[in-house]
């Protein structure tokens, strides 16, 4: 287990580095464009084809497409910035600026993008009465305007709090079909919120709790253990229980228990997953026990899985490398392993580069978008690697710092994880 001190009282940011690549911009939109003038055939068009508007690659390649953002302005509207996650440098927004069709109402901005790219979006819209264009005050002014999407249904709810954030999936991009409720489904979970003691945390903590339905003939004892970090997102607003109900019913995992702790505010969470040790303590010392006293759950490790996103996946490897004889498995999307910004920097990384390897299992993914993140994950799976950890998986996906693209990583992590060939009663992580 580690035996490291955490750095204390670090930047609460993450490095400030450049895009190293540019976005591939498209001259060729992938519709054609009005003149002059009216414009309601054009937007109705609009409206029945689907938006953001995708095309074959003007290019001729059959692994990209021509993927057109458009916005209905009014004759107020003098700039609109679109950003998707991840495809824009907050130090270049003029990259991210849309052209207006002169005479029109039509503001339009095309990428080339690889066809299973897949990301939310927003437009940040000015009307007017805002600073002078392209100074650094208009540009911090222009974030305060977002909009979402009025011409695409899709949409996701956005972390906690405000309008659903807008996405959109080219052909090849995974799909979240999992995460829909079956109408015909035989059994579902059930889900309590539960407020645990959390004396490590100076308090209770608010838990989400989901109780598998359990297939006939299959006994009660012993079931397998997730906890899932960010939990307030994961079950009241993305159903994670739905999810859950729907690989136990396809029989890609076994029934799980799954513990999901509220992060509270954006404050806390920065206090309690940047590799803290009372909230490791929280987890193994309160919330599993607390778990074990009402449910019939494992205290096998390598049938207990902890996992988290972004600083979550920092705080779940972390949990995992500090108490080894509780969490057998990492399941991590687009963790934070640069933290902290600054001296010590990458400092999780550098333990496991200095301890002896851990029973711990780690299945890793990040964003091919993510340029601030990946410099640092790279070096965590070569480091892993280094240090002995073989059943370590890695994997990028083509998207950004994004739920989109975690729900998807998530069920696949699970199955990896805890498919009943990998969790078998008595099954344990391999040891250094």
């Amino acid at each position: 287990m580690l035996t490291s001190t955490p750095p204390q009282d670090t930047t609460r940011r993450p490095p400030r580095i450049a895009r190293p690549d540019p976005l591939t911009r498209s001259a060729e939109p992938a519709c054609p464009l009005p003149g002059p003038g009216g414009t309601e055939e054009f937007w109705a068009a609009v409206r029945s084809g689907g938006h953001p508007v995708v095309a074959p690659d003007p290019e001729g390649d059959d692994d990209h497409r021509a993927v057109t953002f458009l916005w209905q302005g009014t004759p107020a509207t003098r700039a609109v910035q679109v950003l998707p996650n991840k495809l824009g440098d907050p130090r270049d927004p003029e990259v991210n600026m849309a052209a207006q069709v002169p005479g029109t109402d039509v503001w339009h901005w095309t990428l080339r993008l690889r066809h299973d790219w897949r990301g939310t979006y927003d437009f940040y819209v000015d009307e007017g009465d805002g600073p002078e264009y392209g100074t650094p005050a208009y540009w911090q002014w222009l974030r305060t305007r977002r909009r979402p999407d009025p011409l695409n249904p899709s949409a996701l709810p956005r972390r906690w709090s405000g309008d659903p954030v807008s996405y959109a999936e080219l052909p090849a991009a995974p799909r979240a079909g999992d995460w829909l409720p079956r109408p015909d489904a035989t059994a579902r979970g059930r889900v309590a919120a539960h407020d645990v003691p959390a004396g490590n945390l100076g308090g209770s903590r608010r838990v989400w709790v989901y109780e598998p339905p359990l297939p006939a003939g299959h006994s009660a004892a012993d079931l397998p253990v997730l906890v899932l970090l960010d939990g307030e997102h994961w079950q009241p607003r993305l159903g994670l229980s739905h999810l859950l109900d729907n690989l136990i019913d396809d029989g890609r995992i076994p029934p799980v228990v799954a513990l999901l702790p509220d992060s509270v505010d954006a404050g806390t969470r920065w206090a309690d997953l940047t590799c803290r040790p009372g909230f490791v303590s929280f987890l193994t010392d309160e919330l599993l026990p607390w778990t074990a006293a009402r449910l019939p759950v494992t205290d096998d490790p390598a049938r207990t899985v902890v996992a988290g996103q972004s600083l979550g996946g920092l705080a779940a490897a972390h949990a995992a490398l500090s108490a080894p004889g509780r969490f057998g498995n990492v399941l991590v999307q687009s963790g934070s392993f640069w933290w902290p910004d600054g001296p010590d920097a990458e400092w999780l990384t550098g333990r496991i580069a200095q301890e002896p390897r851990l029973p711990v299992r780690f299945r890793l993914s990040f964003g091919e978008q993510e340029w601030v993140a990946l410099p640092a994950a790279r070096r965590l799976r070569d480091t892993l690697a280094a240090a002995g950890y073989d059943d370590a998986t890695y994997h990028e996906f083509n998207g950004g710092h994004d739920y989109l693209c975690w729900r998807t990583e998530l069920a696949d992590g699970l199955v990896e994880l805890l498919s009943p060939a990998t969790t078998g009663p008595g099954t344990r992580a391999p040891q250094p």
